[in-house]
């Protein structure tokens, strides 16, 4: 998406003049690629398997009720609030007793959905724009998801990534952000963190002392109250802003 003329750096005098930068990290989904579309072939791929293989469940449940159950599921546990992939596969074995199907087939439904779930495509100015921002600045990543950066070929960029369903809890935890601010050896006021969305990418990372860049890429409007040390439609925007404002 071509960058908005609006959608640039919010003026100093109102957010400050931020720390020198030492560190960038960042979220993954709708960030470093559009996740809506992945999610949806993904899940119809896992729905015409279940179809084949355990037709029960597709007979008893839509995509949009399995959907619903996982929902629904969320509050039974809080590990679930922060381990997305057990909660997939928690609903879906919940899904395949309710029917009499036989649950030994759940882990073979997962495999099919995790496959297609990496099967995303950066968006175009992420890998030059990384490679980069790499030679001046330390990378890492933090994710409330389950992507392997290995499978999709960003993994070189960064020195460390977290993910929350293995660290043990998730954005906005202002532990998550510490920790990949640990790993990094460097501190909050130094670390920029970039991401689409407007609580957990912005507000979890100011409320963690970071720096925080709205990443949006969808012409979205900020919620009230809620302010960025700056406004990125793509990475290209986001690199002029370390350039211009953050690097020390």
């Amino acid at each position: 998406m071509a960058p908005t003329n609006n959608s640039t750096i919010p003026p100093a005098s109102r957010l400050g003049k931020p720390a020198a930068v030492k560190a960038v990290l960042f979220d993954l989904d709708d960030t470093l690629w559009p996740i809506e579309p992945v999610i949806a072939r993904a899940e119809q791929l896992l729905f015409d398997w279940l179809r084949d293989h355990a037709p029960a469940v597709t007979r008893q449940f839509t995509i949009e009720s399995l959907r619903q159950q996982r929902l629904d599921l969320v509050a039974s546990n809080p590990v679930f609030k922060f381990d997305l992939w057990q909660l997939r596969h928690a609903a879906l074995t919940n899904a395949f007793k309710s029917v009499g199907e036989d649950t030994a087939k759940v882990d073979a439904a997962m495999a099919l959905f995790s496959e297609a779930r990496h099967a995303v495509t950066p968006f175009d100015d992420v890998q030059p724009v990384l490679a980069r921002l790499r030679q001046r600045l330390l990378l890492g990543t933090v994710s409330n998801g389950f992507a392997d950066l290995g499978k999709i070929g960003l993994a070189q960029h960064f020195q460390v990534s977290i993910a929350a369903h293995s660290f043990g809890s998730a954005k906005p935890d202002p532990a998550i952000f510490h920790a990949a601010c640990s790993a990094l050896n460097v501190a909050p006021e130094e670390t920029v963190y970039a991401g689409d969305d407007p609580i957990l990418d912005v507000l979890g990372a100011q409320q963690a002392g970071l720096q925080a860049v709205w990443i949006n890429r969808f012409e979205r409007v900020l919620p009230a109250g809620v302010s960025a040390q700056a406004s990125c439609s793509s990475l290209h925007e986001l690199e002029r802003w370390l350039e211009q404002t953050a690097i020390g």
